[in-house]
C-alpha cells in the first residue's frame, strides 16, 4: 500500500477515475427557473402524464425529487421536449405545496400511506342503494378522509329506483353534506350527470366509492369524449363489483365553466392509520359539541364519555354516536362491512 508523506504533490494522488464521463457528483441542485408549469393527469409504471398548457405530455421524476413523488392532481415543474410528440419524455423537477391531500391505507394496521389524490377541492362519495348493499361505515371512513385532508365531501346516491334513500339520509343528515340521489333510468338518459355535474363546476373533485356503485359510469357520462374505462357487473354471488377503474386519471368536465372530475380506482377498504384518533371527531361535527366534558384523552369509547348524556339529551342521533364508536373500534383491523 503506497503511503504518503506530509508535504505530497497534488498530482501524485492517486484518484478513482469517472468511467462515465460526466460531471461529479454536487450538493448544490439546480433552479430550473424556466420550467414549465403543468398538472398531473395519471400515473402509470414511473411514467406521468401532464398537461402543460393545451398539450398532453409524458414525463418521468428527475432524480433530485429523491423519493418525493407525485400523485393525480399534483402542479408540478417541467423541463425538456414539451412538445407532446410521440415518443417524447420530459422530467418533472419539482412538485408545488399542495393545497388539500386525500389519503388511504390499505387497512388499518397498514403503516404506508398511500396519496391518492392532490389538490381536489371535493371528494364525491358515490354508493349504491342497492346491488351492491350500501356500506354506511366506508362512508364515514371517506368522510374522515375527506375532512381530515381538506376536502368538501359530496354524497351521491345511486340506484334509487331498487331502494329507498330515506334511511340513508336520515343518518347523515345532521352532517350537513351536500347529496345527490339518482336512478337508474337517469344514468341512461343523462339526467343524472347533468344534476351532479351543478356540483362540480369550478371546482376539482375526486370521486371515491365501492365497486360496481356506478362511480365510473357517471364519471364516462360527465365526460363522454374520454369515456374513462368500460364499465363492470356486479358479481351475483358476492353483491361485490368488478374494478373497471385502475388508476387515477383527471378528465375536465365536459363544462365551458371549467372543472375537473378524478376518478379513483374502486375501494373495498379505506383505512385510516395515518389519520389520528383524536382527528376522527372532526368528521362529526354533530357531536363535537358535546366533547367539551369529556376527560382529558377521552378516546370517545369509555365509560367516562360525555357523549353518553350529549346523545341521551337528545343533542345528536343515537345512530351517529355509534357510527363514531364502530370508526374508531375498527381502526386496528380491516374495515369488512
Amino acid at each position: 500500500m503506497r503511503r504518503y508523506g506530509k508535504h505530497t504533490d497534488e498530482d501524485d494522488i492517486r484518484s478513482r477515475p469517472n468511467r462515465k464521463g460526466n460531471r461529479p457528483r454536487s450538493n448544490i441542485r439546480p433552479k430550473h427557473e424556466d420550467a414549465a408549469e403543468g398538472m398531473v393527469l395519471t400515473v402509470d409504471r414511473g411514467r406521468l402524464t401532464c398537461l402543460v398548457e393545451d398539450r398532453v405530455v409524458m414525463a418521468m421524476k428527475a432524480r433530485e425529487l429523491g423519493r418525493k413523488a407525485a400523485v393525480v392532481g399534483d402542479r408540478v415543474g417541467i423541463v425538456g421536449d414539451l412538445s407532446g410528440a410521440k415518443d417524447t419524455l420530459a422530467r418533472i423537477v419539482r412538485i408545488e405545496g399542495r393545497s388539500s391531500v386525500l389519503r388511504r391505507t390499505a387497512d388499518d394496521d397498514d403503516p404506508f400511506e398511500r396519496v391518492v389524490v392532490a389538490n381536489a377541492d371535493q371528494l364525491a362519495i358515490v354508493t349504491a342503494l342497492a346491488d351492491p348493499e350500501p356500506r354506511p361505515r366506508l362512508i364515514d371512513r371517506c368522510l374522515v378522509a375527506a375532512y381530515d385532508g381538506g376536502l368538501e365531501p359530496l354524497l351521491v346516491l345511486t340506484k334509487s329506483d331498487l331502494a329507498a334513500p330515506d334511511e340513508l339520509l336520515e343518518m347523515y343528515g345532521a352532517l350537513g353534506v351536500p347529496y345527490v340521489v339518482t336512478t337508474r333510468e337517469e344514468f341512461v338518459d343523462g339526467l343524472a350527470a347533468d344534476r351532479v355535474r351543478d356540483y362540480l363546476v369550478g371546482r376539482t373533485t375526486a370521486f371515491v366509492g365501492h365497486s360496481g356503485v356506478g362511480k365510473t359510469t357517471l364519471v364516462n357520462a360527465l365526460v363522454p369524449e374520454e369515456k374513462r374505462r368500460s364499465t363492470g357487473l356486479v358479481n351475483a354471488v358476492t353483491g361485490r363489483g368488478r374494478h373497471t377503474t385502475t388508476s387515477a386519471l383527471a378528465l375536465p368536465l365536459a363544462d365551458k365553466q371549467g372543472g375537473w372530475v378524478i376518478d379513483t380506482p374502486g375501494v373495498r377498504s379505506f383505512g385510516l392509520h395515518h389519520v389520528d384518533p383524536s382527528r376522527v371527531i372532526h368528521a362529526f361535527p354533530d357531536l363535537e359539541p358535546g366533547t367539551e366534558g369529556c376527560p382529558r384523552a377521552c378516546s370517545h369509547d369509555e365509560p367516562d364519555c360525555a357523549l353518553d348524556t350529549w346523545v341521551a339529551e337528545g343533542h345528536a342521533d343515537p345512530a351517529r354516536l355509534y357510527s363514531l364508536r364502530r370508526l374508531l373500534a375498527t381502526r386496528e383491523r380491516r374495515e369488512g362491512d
